[in-house]
């Protein structure tokens, strides 16, 4: 049966969300009426892209994807009153195109609490009801990344029981996302386990071939890519302190970092003073870009540090190395672990233990070029059939219709 989707995202292509239009682009293709209500693009930097300028309203189309932005207040600094600003001015922005715009039958809400706050004023008003898919835990994820004091627990938990509540289902990323909700009085039932895709058409249709002085940062080594956001939650210095215990006896292992974050400064410096002969850095740059990148190294890192909140946590990226049919060597506790173990895709290590990541690393290197390969294609085969766009788009879809069954049945 057709539906009328909106889907509710602060952030939107052309900045990297896989939830935006490649979702909807999806949806239409299967015969349903999607609309996105976001904000003007800025993330990750916090600086307009080129071409825009907010203004009242804009229209506009991607990938025949009809797309309405609103005017925020944007900031993506480390100011953490900035960021709440940041979050609230949207939903509060995007509450009159849900009162009196265009009516859905139904709201998909990414991922943010505030905009589900919106989303609840809006279904209520209009009978509509929403879903929101859950990528951060909060409170736990605000006051863990410093953009909130924590006074601010009580009034925080209070908002999330409140969308909670008021969603038609609660979409989560993991099983341990899942069972931390039931522990919080979520009704089991009203949970979805749905895996993030990635940004498929970028990653494994159009990847650009690097340039000539990247191929050459990778010539003649052993190559770890570490390739995303460099903040303080990746832990990079215990990998750094890692790749300085290999240069004497495995000195063909190194490590190439690839992206941005608020750290990547002080990153760069740290590795020149600790290991500055087998670690390399290399700009963020777009998806495509990165594939083909990607497509040099030898295996990816996912590191994070040892924290409970990770433990629960599977990062993004994971599903863009399986996609690509890259070997893992994986420092995250928990579900992210357990997933690349289940696809039978990488090699674990100790978070921030800088002995364990090295000898992780020597492991990888010293596997038969067929034994990675391998691993490589067991991880694509996996991701096709748990985490793909195809595969996730099929239980949204599947999820949708139930939730406007029960809403006409009752």
């Amino acid at each position: 049966m057709p539906m009328r989707i909106l889907i509710l995202n602060q952030y939107c292509t052309p900045e990297p969300n896989f939830k935006s239009v490649p979702f909807a682009r999806e949806l239409i293709r299967r015969g349903h009426e999607v609309c996105i209500l976001t904000g003007f693009p800025n993330y990750p930097g916090g600086k307009l892209y080129p071409g825009y300028r907010q203004r009242w309203r804009q229209r506009e189309t991607l990938d025949g994807v009809p797309i309405l932005r609103i005017p925020y207040f944007i900031s993506h600094d480390r100011s953490g009153l900035r960021r709440m600003v940041t979050y609230g001015s949207f939903a509060l922005a995007a509450t009159g195109p849900l009162l009196f715009g265009w009516k859905p039958d139904l709201i998909y809400v990414w991922h943010l609490v505030p905009t589900g706050l919106a989303a609840a004023l809006a279904g209520s008003c209009r009978r509509v009801p929403f879903v929101i898919d859950i990528q951060d835990l909060w409170p736990d994820a605000v006051l863990h990344s410093g953009m909130g004091h924590p006074c601010m627990r009580r009034a925080l938990h209070a908002a999330c029981n409140l969308v909670y509540r008021c969603a038609a289902r609660v979409v989560v990323l993991s099983p341990g996302f899942k069972q931390r909700l039931i522990e919080r009085g979520v009704p089991p039932a009203k949970i979805d386990l749905i895996y993030n895709w990635c940004d498929e058409f970028n990653l494994l249709q159009t990847p650009q071939k690097p340039a000539d002085d990247v191929r050459q940062v990778f010539s003649g080594h052993f190559n770890i890519l570490f390739a995303g956001m460099m903040n303080h939650a990746q832990g990079l210095d215990a990998v750094f302190a890692a790749a300085a215990s290999l240069s004497v006896n495995h000195p063909q292992i190194q490590f190439v970092f690839m992206g941005g974050g608020s750290e990547v400064e002080r990153l760069r410096q740290k590795a020149g003073i600790v290991s500055p002969t087998n670690t390399r850095f290399l700009p963020r740059c777009s998806s495509s870009e990165a594939a083909g990148i990607t497509s040099m190294a030898d295996a990816m890192l996912v590191h994070l540090r040892k924290d409970p909140l990770f433990t629960i946590t599977i990062p993004s990226k994971i599903g863009a190395c399986l996609a690509m049919a890259k070997p893992i060597l994986i420092g995250v506790q928990g579900d992210a672990s357990d997933l690349v173990l289940r696809a039978g895709a990488g090699i674990t290590c100790e978070p921030e233990s800088p002995a364990s990541i090295a000898d992780a690393a020597v492991r990888m290197s010293e596997l038969p070029t067929a034994a990675r390969t391998e691993m490589g294609r067991s991880g694509a085969a996996f991701y096709r059939r748990e985490l793909s766009l195809s595969t996730g788009v099929d239980r949204f879809e599947s999820l949708f219709q139930r939730v406007l069954t029960e809403q006409k049945s009752s």
